[in-house]
């Protein structure tokens, strides 16, 4: 059977989301007992998106978990490093403008001291999880659509589903969801513009990493590892209440920005094998030689 032929596809992708979904319940059922509510949500994420994906890259293509994106080179450093600062950009665009117009302040925590070991295993678990979303909504199924409808027919979808995901989350709200739809249009579109996932790895890494230093909810979920709370007086319109900046009117502020940056920042290009090898087959006039 072609690899270019649409029943091949949808049947892939069908069955590559009945196994992402059957692996986090497993994984979120048996992680769950003892393992706290950030801990299970990352590795659960994380494993489900592993497995799922080096099972179908393997079976399905004869390649390996790297052909996704994940090369390790010169460019995916550069493209890592340019995702990190993008992201963590991003925060302080969204947090540091209402502290400065005293919309916000940074007041100690006594009831939740800096942790270097929280910290870390923080970091860790957000890197976990991101890495896990990643693979999930930007890997094996992601790959397979963009070379077979193209990347706007790809992307919108996927990032519906990227929101979709989230709307369980604590305190979710509508606007913290169009926010989530938006980042997933934005993460799509880096790995299109890269070749690779390192670039949406950095800038996912990067937002999550950089809001609770700040004191604030990600995604509903609270992480206190600064020893700082950010205390609004601003309303929850700006602040994002309970579910943190990603549900605030200032993240989608900041969206157009953060798209005009990605446009102009001058990342290498890499070679994607599930997107490039349908260009390769599918090139006019060219056939296969020994």
């Amino acid at each position: 059977m072609s690899r270019t032929d649409t029943y091949g596809i949808a049947v892939r992708v069908g069955l590559f989301a009945f196994l992402e979904l059957l692996s986090l319940i497993l994984f979120g059922a048996v992680l769950a007992p003892w393992a706290g509510t950030v801990a299970s949500a990352a590795l659960s994420t994380f494993l489900a998106a592993a497995v799922t994906n080096a099972f179908s890259v393997r079976i399905f293509e004869r390649l390996s978990m790297v052909d996704l994106g994940l090369h390790w080179n010169p460019s995916s450093i550069r493209n890592l490093s340019w995702g990190l600062a993008g992201g963590v950009l991003a925060a302080l665009v969204v947090l540091v403008p209402p502290i400065l117009a005293g919309a916000a302040k940074l007041v100690a925590a006594p009831d939740q001291p800096a942790n270097l070991r929280s910290l870390i295993f923080v970091s860790a678990m957000l890197a976990l999880g991101v890495v896990g979303e990643e693979l999930l909504f930007r890997g094996y199924g992601f790959q397979l659509l963009l070379r077979q409808i193209g990347p706007f027919a790809t992307i919108l979808p996927v990032s519906v589903l990227f929101a979709a995901a989230h709307a369980a989350n604590l305190n979710a709200t509508p606007l913290g969801l169009l926010n989530t739809f938006l980042w997933g249009v934005i993460l799509g579109f880096a790995v299109l513009r890269s070749g690779d996932l390192w670039l949406a790895i950095g800038l996912h890494f990067g937002w999550n990493w950089t809001l609770p230093l700040f004191g604030v909810n990600l995604s509903g979920f609270r992480m206190s590892v600064s020893g700082y709370v950010l205390d609004w007086s601003a309303g929850p319109l700006w602040s994002g209440g309970d579910y943190g900046p990603e549900a605030s009117l200032l993240t989608l502020l900041m969206m157009p920005i953060l798209g005009w940056g990605l446009w102009r920042v001058p990342v290498e290009t890499q070679r994607l094998p599930l997107v490039s090898d349908l260009e390769d087959e599918s090139a006019p006039g060219e056939e296969a030689t020994d």
